[in-house]
């Protein structure tokens, strides 16, 4: 049997076994930055990064992410910026320059607004961010309903020694709080981590991790943890390697679409070229302020929030 038999013939089943496991996870559109490593050293350090959302976990093929809303912190608390960005069929890459020593922050942060009110008799729709829902929508506007979402996602970088002026927490959305440095990961051993929500404890928020690689696996891998009642969590990586992280806070109507659907999919920035604000969902009719018309605009179900956190860690080898 030759090489490429061979390959075929243990992948094929492996395939098919995931996705006969679970389905449902690997038809998900999940947003994630990838980096090519997340401990270097020396002064020319360099780090690039992928940046999509897909079907299938850190493996390009559905859209690439944008890169306008990623931003690189330093780690003594500045903003830097990305450099040699490309973006793709698939998916955006980018570089970042490591050149202070310590923990760096590469991610985004977005905030905004879905409404709908009634105007002289008629429903209008409005989406896009806060600060121009403040704007384009009257003040005191009649049966006024809100959706707002927040969505964070990120990753960690250290040169050198570890730092932690990155993890401050700003007191905004979902935040991750490290007991354990994001970079000090070790398989096999039992890590800690805190999540807050608008500076305050999550308390019993479920945390999905899943592994990269499984299309060579029998089984995904995706597992999850609960937080407790002062947002901590702890959790063991099985085995080295990186994973992707998410954790999701709803109240109220959400405007979801469907599970699968187009859009941004689980956490980051939307795809590259799609319309209107972050996490907006699909609705009917949205029209307005921000958003390309699709019919006659409706209004929205009721009143509700959201707020996503994402993250890839690596786990390294004992």
């Amino acid at each position: 049997m030759t090489f490429k038999k061979r390959l075929l013939a243990v992948a094929g089943p492996l395939i098919l076994g995931a996705a006969l496991v679970l389905p449902t996870a690997a038809s998900a559109h999940r947003g994630w930055l990838l980096p090519t490593a997340t401990v270097l050293s020396g002064d020319s350090a360099w780090v690039e990064v992928d940046a999509a959302v897909s079907n299938e976990l850190f493996y390009p093929d559905h859209n690439p992410m944008r890169l306008d809303g990623l931003v690189v912190t330093a780690p003594d608390g500045s903003v830097d910026k990305i450099q040699n960005g490309l973006t793709a069929k698939y998916r955006s890459t980018f570089d970042v320059q490591l050149s202070k020593p310590g923990t760096w922050k590469i991610g985004s942060f977005t905030n905004s607004v879905m409404a709908s009110w009634t105007e002289n008799g008629e429903v209008k729709r409005f989406r896009g961010t806060p600060e121009d829902f403040a704007k384009q929508v009257p003040a005191g506007a009649a049966d006024l309903k809100t959706i707002k979402s927040s969505n964070r996602n990120e990753t960690f970088v250290t040169r050198d020694a570890p730092t932690t002026t990155v993890f401050a927490p700003t007191g905004k959305g979902l935040e991750l709080v490290p007991v354990t440095h994001p970079n000090d990961l070790v398989a096999g051993e039992a890590a800690t981590f805190k999540f807050l929500l608008d500076g305050k404890p999550a308390a019993n928020l479920e945390v999905t991790f899943a592994p990269g690689n499984a299309r060579y696996r029998a089984a995904p891998g995706d597992f999850k943890v609960t937080t407790g009642a002062d947002g901590a969590f702890k959790v063991t990586f099985p085995e080295a390697g990186m994973y992707w992280m998410n954790a999701v806070v709803r109240a109220g109507e959400t405007g979801r679409r469907p599970e699968g659907g187009p859009g941004g999919g689980e956490g980051g920035p939307r795809p590259a070229g799609a319309p209107g604000g972050q996490g907006m969902g699909g609705m009917p009719g949205m029209g307005g302020p921000g958003g390309g018309q699709q019919g006659p605009a409706t209004p929205l179900p009721g009143n509700g929030t959201s707020a996503s956190y994402t993250a890839t860690l690596e786990a390294q080898r004992p």
